[in-house]
C-alpha cells in the first residue's frame, strides 16, 4: 500500500489506523487492540501490526484518544520549593536535567510534559487538564499534593512524599548516598566533616539527619551550617563561617549538600589561604563545575536523569493501569541510584590551590 504524500510544498496527509489496518490486512479494531496492548491477540499479530504501524509513521490521534480515553494527554510537573521566580529552580542543573529526561520519556509514552510554576497560589495551575502530576521534593504532608488528590489528580513525587498519601515515588537512599561521601572524606584522613546545607525542603532535612546518624555511629561531633535558600551569596557566607571558625574547632573537610555549593567552598578556602586538598576536603551534590573547578571538584550525583525519566515511566503506570485496577493500590517506589566521582578536591598528595 502506497500512501499518498501529497504535493511538493503542500503537508503530507496524515496516516490514519484505516490505512494501518488495510496494509496490515486486519481490522480497525485488532489495530487499536494491538497498539493499546488490549484484547486477546496472538503475540505474532500485535507484533506484525506495530511494524506495520511504524513503517507507515502512524501516529494516534490525541484528539481521538481524548475522546475515547478522557484523557487529556498532559502531566505536570512542580514542585513546592517556593522560589522569589515562578521558574526559579531552572536556572539549576539538577532540575534541569530532570526535567530534560522526564520531557523525553513522557513523549516516549505519548504524553506531553507541562512545567507548572512554583506557587503556592493552585489557582495557577488547576484549571490545567491533567492526567497525573510530579511533585518535587514535597513537604510533609504537602499541600499542594493534597490539592491535586483532592481534584482526583494521581501525583508521584520525585522525594519521599512523607504523610501524604500518593501513587508512588523516586527517592535515593539517604543513608547510603550519605555513608558513601562521608566513608569517603573520612578514608581520606578527615576527622571532623562539616555539612553545608540549605535550611528547607524534605531532601535537606533527610540529609542532614542521615549525617547525623552516621556521626553518631563513628563518635564524631556533627557540626553543620544552614543557610537560607534562593538568597544570592548565603551558601558562600555559610562557606565563610565554617572556615572562620577558630582552628581547634575548625572542620578538615566539608560536604555542600546543594549545586552551587561546591564552588562557594572553594572560593571561600581560597579567600582565606587555606590549600584543597592539603588543607580542607571538598565534596559537593551535583555536577555544576565539577570539571572546571580549580582543584577538580568531587561529587556526589544523583543521577537526574534517572529519576525524572523513572518518576514519569511511575505516573503513566498510574494513568494507564488505574481503569483496570480492582482493589486498593500499593503506592510504587522505585530508589534511584547515586554515583560518587572523585577528583582532586579529596585526593590528598595532589596538586591543589
Amino acid at each position: 500500500m502506497t500512501v499518498d504524500q501529497g504535493a511538493p510544498g503542500r503537508r503530507p496527509a496524515r496516516v490514519g489506523i484505516r490505512d494501518v489496518a488495510a496494509a496490515a490486512g486486519v481490522s480497525i479494531t485488532t489495530v487499536s487492540d494491538a497498539l493499546n496492548g488490549k484484547g486477546r491477540l496472538p503475540d505474532s499479530t500485535r507484533v506484525h501490526v506495530r511494524e506495520v504501524a511504524d513503517r507507515l509513521g502512524y501516529r494516534p490521534s490525541a484528539a481521538a484518544r481524548t475522546l475515547r480515553t478522557g484523557r487529556s494527554g498532559l502531566i505536570g510537573l512542580t514542585t513546592t520549593n517556593h522560589a522569589a521566580e515562578p521558574f526559579a529552580l531552572t536556572e539549576y542543573g539538577w532540575f534541569t536535567e530532570l526535567v530534560r529526561a522526564a520531557t523525553g520519556a513522557a513523549l516516549d509514552r505519548g504524553y506531553a510534559l507541562v512545567v507548572l510554576p512554583t506557587s503556592s497560589r493552585h489557582d495557577v495551575w488547576s484549571n490545567v487538564a491533567l492526567d497525573g502530576t510530579i511533585v518535587v521534593d514535597p513537604a510533609e504532608d504537602d499541600p499542594m499534593v493534597r490539592e491535586l488528590l483532592r481534584r482526583g489528580v494521581p501525583v508521584v513525587t520525585g522525594g519521599h512524599p512523607g504523610d501524604s498519601t500518593v501513587h508512588g515515588w523516586v527517592d535515593i537512599d539517604h543513608a547510603l548516598a550519605m555513608d558513601t561521601v562521608l566513608d569517603h572524606l573520612s578514608d581520606a584522613g578527615a576527622r571532623r566533616i562539616a555539612l553545608l546545607t540549605s535550611q528547607e525542603g524534605t531532601y535537606a532535612r533527610r540529609c542532614v539527619d542521615a549525617y547525623g546518624a552516621w556521626c553518631a555511629g563513628r563518635g564524631r561531633e556533627p557540626l553543620v551550617e544552614a543557610y537560607p535558600p534562593n538568597t544570592s551569596g548565603a551558601a558562600g557566607a555559610a562557606a565563610g563561617r565554617l572556615l572562620d571558625l577558630p582552628a581547634a574547632l575548625r572542620p578538615d573537610a566539608v560536604y555542600g549538600l546543594h549545586e552551587g555549593c561546591g564552588g562557594e567552598l572553594l572560593a571561600a578556602a581560597r579567600a582565606r589561604g587555606l590549600r584543597v586538598p592539603e588543607d580542607l576536603l571538598v565534596a559537593a551534590c551535583g555536577e555544576e563545575s565539577a570539571h572546571s573547578a580549580e582543584p577538580g571538584l568531587t561529587t556526589l550525583s544523583l543521577q537526574p536523569r534517572v529519576a525524572g525519566s523513572s518518576a514519569v515511566e511511575l505516573l503513566v503506570g498510574v494513568i494507564e493501569e488505574d481503569a483496570a485496577r480492582v482493589g486498593p493500590r500499593v503506592p510504587a517506589q522505585r530508589t534511584v541510584p547515586i554515583r560518587l566521582s572523585v577528583r582532586a578536591s579529596t585526593r590528598r598528595g595532589t596538586t591543589g590551590f
